[in-house]
């Protein structure tokens, strides 16, 4: 007779984890639902985030591919060179510095120090090449900007 309690005690113990089983997944399904019963306005609450999402991510593609037209003219490259500009004055306070975009196209700045004054220059740069002349330390500036 124990082993028939044993057997049916058994059995109970199987037959209540299989029933905690069903009870778990049964709801797992049910916290799906919302908790006044209305799925249909929740698929409706779905689906106009859904179309406010497209909106949002199209507007974002819209952005995006302004922004990577716009990319090959930003500054992407600078070039600095220190150098002593006049013999007056040591220490290597005087710069040329490249601004260039992607398509070696933008500026060079040449701050000239001197003890008593500061000279300020601009030239333009087309293609990684100076539209005027560019002095040694300018056209430095531009090969550090590229990389050369």
């Amino acid at each position: 007779m124990t082993e028939a309690a044993l057997a049916v005690a058994v059995i109970a113990v199987v037959i209540a984890l299989v029933a905690v089983a069903q009870t778990v997944g049964l709801r797992g399904r049910l916290d799906g639902v919302p908790a006044d019963g209305d799925a249909i306005g929740l698929v409706r609450t779905v689906a106009h985030t859904s179309t406010a999402n497209a909106t949002a991510l199209a507007d974002i593609d819209r952005r995006l591919a302004d922004v990577e037209a716009r990319l090959p003219y930003a500054v992407s490259y600078i070039g600095v060179v220190a150098y002593d500009a006049f013999g007056n004055i040591a220490g290597q306070q005087s710069r040329s510095i490249a601004l260039l975009s992607q398509r070696g196209d933008g500026l060079v700045i040449s701050l000239l120090v001197a003890r008593e004054e500061t000279i300020f220059y601009t030239k333009q740069i087309s293609a990684g090449r100076g539209t005027e002349e560019l002095s040694p330390e300018e056209q430095a500036a531009v090969n550090r900007a590229l990389g050369q």
